[in-house]
């Protein structure tokens, strides 16, 4: 419990009222924050605790976006004031005054973000929502409220607009130049089934195609994106036309389309540098004689695929 001698803070703040819900908005210093909030998790309080355990190289990458000086986080805080808050409220001169103590604020959202401005060099101020007087079965409520019914933005949009942000690495921009020829050029065997921005049934998202890509990112040495777009819209022509023939009508699934690209390094060293969908067709004739189709569209794993892509083409090897 706080002593008589307990310091306290004030902030100016505004009372907001949603329904039957009444909160608190304001601003606090980072450092203010580090002080008075904990988090209630599982594993340390199984019967009463409902937050995640925290992710300290997430609150790492947070103090360090901080500390570059480069941008904000504007998203508010969400808190539930303790009884050691003692929390009063001045509607006379709209404020709210708490005790300084270290677990005045349960953390009902924002807790990587408090953890990274904690280990920040640069003191910040945070905006923040306070609501006070909850039972933890209403904290547990709210907890559940926050984490369903704000939906996250896609993988999708954000890869898709993260060079405008000029945020990629190299293997994202690498990855969405291929993505954007195979998505525009006219021969492109994928034309139609791709979706850049969303995740849609049947359609190639940018998320599956990096992951299908980065694996193999590093054959590809210095060579053009247009150069190597060439080389595996043949290759994905040669391996879609066998495919076919053998009952699989769409090569854009994601467990076969990346067990696909990870098995392209194989049969790109039997064309001996002509990469022609002939060239490749002749190369995957094998995989196609001996392939067994079931497998394949049954396969719930990427190794399953690959390894049976592999297991054809090397039955009939023979020195």
């Amino acid at each position: 419990m706080p002593s008589d001698n307990t310091k306290r803070e004030s902030y100016s703040c505004s009372l907001i009222s949603q329904g039957n819900a009444k909160f608190y908005s304001l601003t606090m210093p980072s450092e203010v924050l580090a002080e008075t909030c904990f988090v209630s998790t599982r594993d340390a309080d199984p019967h009463d605790g409902f937050q995640r355990i925290l992710d300290k190289n997430r609150a790492q990458e947070i103090a360090d976006y901080i500390d570059s000086g480069k941008g904000s986080i504007p998203t508010a805080i969400i808190l539930s004031a303790q009884e050691d808050a003692d929390l009063q409220y001045s509607s006379k001169n709209k404020t709210v005054e708490f005790n300084l103590v270290p677990k005045a604020f349960l953390i009902l959202d924002g807790q990587h973000r408090i953890f990274g401005f904690s280990l920040a060099k640069t003191s910040v101020r945070v905006p923040v929502i306070i609501y006070n007087g909850l039972s933890r079965k209403e904290e547990t409520r709210l907890f559940v409220d926050i984490n369903t019914k704000q939906r996250p933005v896609p993988s999708e949009l954000v890869l898709d607009i993260k060079s405008l942000a000029e945020y990629e690495s190299n293997i994202e921009a690498f990855c969405r130049t291929i993505y954007n020829l195979f998505n525009e050029q006219p021969d492109s065997v994928l034309l139609g089934l791709m979706s850049p921005a969303q995740r849609k049934a049947g359609k190639l998202s940018r998320v599956t195609f990096n992951s299908a890509i980065k694996p193999i990112y590093g054959i590809f040495g210095e060579r053009e994106a247009e150069e190597i777009y060439s080389f595996l819209n043949a290759y994905l022509k040669a391996m879609s036309n066998g495919l076919k023939k053998k009952g699989i009508d769409s090569i854009v699934k994601p467990t076969l389309f990346k067990a696909i690209m990870q098995f392209f390094p194989h049969v790109a060293r039997l064309v001996d540098g002509n990469y022609s969908v002939d060239s490749f067709a002749s190369a995957l004739a094998p995989v196609f004689s001996s392939m067994t189709a079931s497998k394949v569209a049954k396969a719930t794993s990427i190794k399953a695929i690959y390894d049976h892509f592999l297991d054809c083409l090397n039955r009939d090897f023979t020195l």
